[in-house]
């Protein structure tokens, strides 16, 4: 039988541009079965989870491909409770497909927070090195550059959608990186590919950690 993980993301299910992503990683005898803190919400109702001043901004995908930004206070408990759905229907492992932060959730089995394991992942290696970050949206540059700047002093990130003309817009954060000379480059958000880290790498020719990448390794080591 395969073993069974479940998924939420912050926007909508299904999440066609990180399942094939995250399953070529996993490997075929593992199942995924995925849920969205937006799944089933009307337009206006999700509207009205922008971010105001002084919000947490999170940027993630409707099922329609749209990209949207939420504000954390307003997704936190919608991401609980699909969390809570996987475990009571017996999933034991869930994957938040998420690299926000969040306030520790009451979980009924193992949950991976992305963020967590990114930032300790890059803790490891590059502490006090140029870190080069990726974030979707110029809102989140500010809140970017304060999380990874207490790993080091030389922190520059970057805004570059993974949603909207994402190849040329992660060309173009590179290019930037690689004249400020990153030793490193985190693709601090869900949404990055496989493609872009590649494209990352060749351009700036130093080491790129993708977030969904090694969210999705943790998980193959603990139960693949």
């Amino acid at each position: 039988m395969k073993k069974v993980i479940g998924t939420v993301t912050i926007g909508q299910s299904p999440r066609t541009d990180v399942i094939p992503d995250v399953a070529s990683i996993l490997g075929p005898d593992i199942e995924i079965r995925e849920a969205g803190a937006l799944d089933g919400l009307s337009p206006e109702i999700i509207a009205s989870f922008a971010p105001q001043e002084g919000d947490y901004v999170l940027v993630t995908r409707l099922a329609d491909g749209t990209s949207v930004q939420v504000a954390e206070q307003h997704i936190t408990p919608r991401i609980h409770e699909k969390i809570a759905e996987h475990f009571t229907g017996g999933i034991p492992v869930v994957l938040l497909l998420c690299t926000g932060e969040f306030p520790d959730f009451e979980t009924g089995g193992l949950l991976i927070r992305p963020q967590k394991v990114l930032f300790n992942a890059v803790a490891a290696v590059a502490k006090g090195m140029r870190i080069g970050i990726l974030t979707p949206s110029p809102e989140q540059v500010d809140q970017s550059e304060n999380r990874w700047g207490s790993l080091s002093p030389f922190v520059r990130a970057v805004p570059s959608s993974p949603y909207v003309n994402s190849m040329e817009a992660a060309r173009t954060a590179a290019e930037e990186l690689k004249e400020w000379k990153a030793e490193i480059t985190v693709l601090d958000c869900i949404g990055y590919t496989l493609a872009i880290r590649s494209l990352v790498r060749e351009i700036t020719d130093r080491p790129a950690l993708l977030a969904r990448g090694v969210a999705a390794s943790m998980v193959k080591e603990l139960i693949g």
